[in-house]
């Protein structure tokens, strides 16, 4: 059985839950983020729910689990629950963080102070799962030291009847903490130069990228099969799991003054050892011949090199892409050569390669990066 201690780290203390919380945990499980993020969440959620919870604390420490409230200044924070070891010293975890403590790096912390204390006590392996579009406990799990383990697809069914993907983590006692993500999230959630904005791709955009991208003139260049509109609201749902996982960035276009979506730009296979990422762009036609592209390669190529360590954006376009060429060189790529015959026509044929690249500007002799 795992003690009922008390957990200090940083500001915040750990806890078991008594009734004087019994408020903040309604408040706490009420709110619209969790009720969207934990579906078995009674809802709406009650004062009487709160003190049914409440008294199965008790139990749950004597079956050998445990849960936590999270304190901060003496205020409720949030809770943090632990289900009992299995023979082989396994256990799970699983948190939420008060409306009111959101941003403040809270559940990472409590996650990673009491990941330790089971370690302390014995647990061999704790492991936890989340969403794939809870971008928030994502961050936590990769904070608090949890390495990726896979995906489970449609494994739980939520309040709108979809069925979710779910991201799984564990951590080990000898695992090291990685100290920054490789592709940080953009500052205030977007980047703008008040004529474009370039934002995650959401799933409210699925619609629209995907016509975009059944247009027959961008269906022409694209080297993937044609994805159904199902597919694509699949991808539009994984793009924060993608990003904060440092895999990719995938980001809608928009026109900065009507919000209006223009089209696709991303940064693909992300390779740290080299410091290299590629860049692909697609654009509705009613948007084109306005330089909103141009305008958005510079955006986040610029960004890439102020914000993470990658020292090499690259691209590929078809030979005959003329279009796509020009937006390169405006956005300050050269030629670097061609892959002859790399892409495939439908009728059987094949297409050169023109490949472009733009590097990170070097820094003046006595300057600082």
């Amino acid at each position: 059985m795992l003690p009922p201690d008390v957990i200090s780290t940083g500001s915040l203390i750990l806890r078991p839950p008594a009734e004087p919380d019994t408020e903040a945990i309604v408040m706490t499980c009420d709110d619209p983020v969790s009720a969207r993020f934990l579906p078995l969440l009674p809802s709406p959620y009650r004062a009487e729910d709160a003190r049914d919870h409440l008294g199965r604390v008790a139990a749950t420490w004597r079956e050998g689990g445990a849960e936590f409230a999270i304190t901060e200044n003496g205020r409720y924070a949030g809770s943090i629950g632990v289900t009992p070891p299995d023979r082989w010293g396994v256990t799970g975890i699983g948190y939420l963080v008060a409306p009111w403590a959101r941003g403040r790096n809270v559940a990472a912390t409590a996650a990673r102070a009491v990941t330790d204390w089971l370690f302390d006590h014995g647990v061999r392996r704790v492991e936890l799962q989340t969403e794939v579009e809870n971008v928030a406990s994502l961050r936590v799990a990769y904070k608090a030291g949890f390495r990726e383990e896979g995906r489970r697809r449609d494994a739980k069914r939520l309040r709108d009847g979809r069925y979710a993907d779910f991201v799984t983590f564990a951590r080990l006692p000898g695992d090291v903490m990685v100290a920054e993500p490789y592709l940080p999230l953009f500052d205030g959630g977007k980047l703008t130069d008040g004529v474009v904005a370039l934002e995650p791709l959401a799933a409210e955009d699925a619609t629209d990228f995907h016509r975009m991208m059944a247009e027959p003139s961008v269906a022409a260049y694209s080297v993937e099969p044609p994805a159904t509109l199902e597919e694509n609201q699949r991808r539009c749902r994984y793009t924060g799991y993608w990003w904060v996982s440092g895999q990719r960035v995938e980001l809608a276009v928009r026109d900065a003054a009507s919000r209006a979506f223009a089209g696709h730009v991303q940064l693909t296979q992300v390779v740290p050892a080299l410091g290299q990422a590629m860049i692909g762009y697609s654009l509705a036609p009613e948007y084109r011949r306005k330089g909103l592209m141009t305008r958005a390669v510079r955006l986040l190529v610029d960004w890439a090199f102020a914000s993470t360590p990658l020292h090499r954006i690259v691209a590929g376009t078809e030979a005959g892409n003329t279009a796509s060429q020009a937006v390169l060189e405006r956005a300050g790529f050269g030629r670097e050569g061609v892959h002859r015959q790399l892409f495939p026509q439908p009728d059987g044929t094949w297409a050169d390669d023109v490949a472009w690249a733009r590097l990170r500007p070097a820094v003046p002799v006595g300057g600082t990066s």
